[in-house]
C-alpha cells in the first residue's frame, strides 16, 4: 500500500518561482500588511515574534528583522524561511534570538 503524503492547504497569495540549488520550488508574494497575519498562522512556537524583532539565522550567519521573513512551498508544504533561505536553507527553527550569535 501506498503512504499517502499530507498537503497542507495553499496560502491565498500568488507565487513566484524561486531556484533553490538547482530545484525549483515557488516563494509566495505576500504583501506587507498581510505579514503579521501569516507569521501568526504559520509560526510553530510560542511567543509569535513581533515583526520588528531580530533573529539570527544560523546557518547564513546573519541577523534579519523579523518582518524580512519569506514563505515557500516546496513538496505541498509551505515552509517559513529566513530572508537568507537560499543562502543555507534557514527555516524557522533555525532562527534563534540575537543574544545567540556566537561572533568568532
Amino acid at each position: 500500500m501506498k503512504k499517502t503524503r499530507h498537503e497542507e492547504p495553499r496560502l491565498p497569495f500568488p507565487t513566484k518561482p524561486l531556484d533553490f540549488h538547482g530545484v525549483m520550488i515557488e516563494e509566495y508574494v505576500i504583501p506587507p500588511e498581510k505579514k503579521e497575519e501569516v507569521l501568526s498562522e504559520l509560526y510553530p512556537f510560542v511567543p509569535v515574534p513581533s515583526l520588528d524583532e531580530e533573529r539570527y539565522d544560523l546557518h547564513s550567519g546573519k541577523t534579519f528583522r523579523v518582518r524580512d521573513f519569506r514563505v515557500t512551498r516546496e513538496d505541498g508544504m509551505n515552509y517559513l524561511v529566513s530572508p537568507f533561505y537560499e543562502e543555507g536553507g534557514g527555516s524557522v527553527i533555525d532562527w534563534m534570538p540575537v543574544s545567540m550569535r556566537h561572533d568568532d
